[in-house]
């Protein structure tokens, strides 16, 4: 997430009330979740297992809860509480906003663009040309939806990260402020729900067919003509690549990348990173004659354990 104009280390360490290590003047211009961090970014670390990652990614400004030598050209932020203070900096610079209007007065609707009624557009959406959206949709604040899009009946776009800090009074949220951004052509089934960015950008590419009931977590990218059927559930920060098929009720684990051309047939759990033009299958999920063979001598077990009980070789 970019800001509107440059700061400096000192205003940001003012927002957050920590300490800064650094040139006061040091430049900052956005926040980011570490995949995604570059320069002039502002990351956030808060576990020790983390730390070396933090400090030696692309972002140039640290949030963080030791004190630690600087590394050169960098600069830091010292604090009690690097994910409060993380939330902070997106409080203030994507607070909500509410509308009274079931359509923004902000919201851009391009042209031969079909609302249904009782749609819901937040702030800033922007819609393109020859779209169709269907009754009961919701598109949060700062969606992005390209031409030739189709949205069915009660699909929501842009609802928050599932991203939490467990904490001893109970859970704490990780505030969003991403977008949701859907490409040209791309078709959306009814009850689908696509979770913004944390600090980026959840993207849907040109091309895609995505089903009803589907779950595409935060910070994920879906890349063009991928076919995903109905029930599946896809966690954050996942990278889908060109012209995957993912048949019904697929669960996909976070952080792992779907390569081209992978086809995962139903009901199947990816726990790692998958192979080109591979199909899979079985959970946790492998390469699908692999997995098939695994299920048939499985069949032979009964056999083997009666052969065993009775003595016979």
């Amino acid at each position: 997430m970019k800001f509107p104009e440059k700061y400096t280390l000192e205003q940001i360490a003012t927002i957050t009330a920590t300490k800064f290590v650094g040139d006061a003047d040091f430049p900052v211009y956005g926040i980011n979740e570490i995949h995604v961090a570059g320069p002039g970014d502002v990351v956030f670390v808060d576990h020790p297992k983390y730390y070396d990652k933090a400090l030696s990614s692309p972002a140039t400004v640290v949030l963080i809860n030791k004190e630690v030598d600087c590394p050169q050209g960098k600069a830091l932020l010292i604090s009690e509480d690097p994910f409060r203070d993380f939330n902070k900096l997106t409080k203030f610079f994507k607070p909500f906003e509410g509308t009274d209007n079931a359509i923004a007065p902000t919201a851009r609707i391009g042209k031969n663009t079909i609302i249904q009624p009782n749609v819901f557009i937040g702030n800033k959406v922007q819609i393109g040309d020859n779209c169709v959206i269907h009754s009961n949709v919701s598109l949060y604040d700062n969606c992005v939806i390209g031409d030739n899009v189709t949205i069915h009946a009660g699909a929501v776009l842009g609802g928050d990260a599932f991203y939490y800090k467990r904490r001893q009074e109970g859970y704490d949220k990780l505030l969003s402020g991403g977008r949701v951004v859907v490409e040209d052509d791309v078709e959306i089934g009814a009850n689908t729900t696509i979770d913004k960015g944390v600090t980026g950008d959840t993207l849907i590419k040109r091309g895609t067919k995505i089903d009803n009931l589907v779950q595409i977590g935060h910070d994920t990218v879906i890349g063009e003509n991928c076919l995903i059927a109905a029930q599946v559930g896809i966690a954050g920060a996942v990278v889908v690549e060109d012209n995957v098929t993912m048949w019904g009720q697929v669960g996909v684990r976070s952080a792992i990348t779907i390569a081209q051309g992978s086809v995962i047939q139903a009901q199947s759990g990816i726990t790692k990173s998958t192979r080109p033009d591979t199909v899979y299958g079985g959970t946790p999920a492998n390469d699908v004659r692999a997995y098939l063979k695994e299920l048939a001598l499985l069949r032979q077990l009964p056999k083997l354990l009666e052969k065993i009980r009775r003595n016979e070789p």
